[in-house]
């Protein structure tokens, strides 16, 4: 993962070493309940797309445990839909 970031780090003058967030905005406005849905199926599979986990619930960090299965995430989340 240090490969990923770092070599993400070198591509943007803004860092010395790693970069894990984008720089860019595009704020995206959220005017409905399928807007919601979609959006937090975009980030639940994130972690699938890039390899880390096998699906959204097992990454331990998503919300996606909270909203796919019994089990419950590190932190308290309200649900959204």
């Amino acid at each position: 993962m240090l490969d990923i970031f770092r070599k993400a780090g070198q591509e943007n003058s803004n860092n010395k070493f790693y970069q894990f967030w984008r720089q860019d905005n595009r704020p995206i406005e959220i005017y409905s309940p399928k807007v919601v849905h979609q959006k937090l199926n975009y980030l639940h599979n994130n972690p699938v797309k890039a390899r880390i986990v096998d699906s959204p619930e097992c990454y331990l960090y998503s919300s996606a445990r909270n909203y796919f299965s019994d089990e419950k995430g590190l932190l308290d989340i309200e649900l959204l839909i």
